[in-house]
């Protein structure tokens, strides 16, 4: 794992960075989100594939672009989770202030 952070670190920076992006518009957007059932979806298709890597059932090139895809998706969601709360605390400190 760390040979994948070394190697593809710059290309992480940039999912994080856009993650920060992405974080920090979609507060302003405020879209209806999932319905229940694709949410649920998701997540089962998240725990699959989380499950595949972690048992090592997909070997050679196919497990490593595997686990690099859920490296790179897990760096995407952090970058959304810190733009989109920093965000949120930036738009909260001004309504204050008026």
């Amino acid at each position: 794992m760390m040979a994948m952070a070394n190697f593809y670190g710059g290309w992480l920076l940039g999912a994080l960075l856009l993650g920060f992006a992405a974080g920090w518009i979609a507060v302003v957007q405020r879209g209806e989100g999932l319905s229940r059932n694709a949410a649920m979806g998701l997540g089962g298709v998240a725990a699959v594939l989380v499950g595949l890597s972690l048992a090592r059932i997909v070997p050679g090139r196919a497990g490593y672009w595997l686990d690099l895809f859920l490296v790179m998706m897990a760096a995407y969601l952090v970058g959304c989770a810190i733009g989109s709360w920093l965000r949120y605390r930036v738009v909260a400190r001004q309504m204050k202030g008026r």
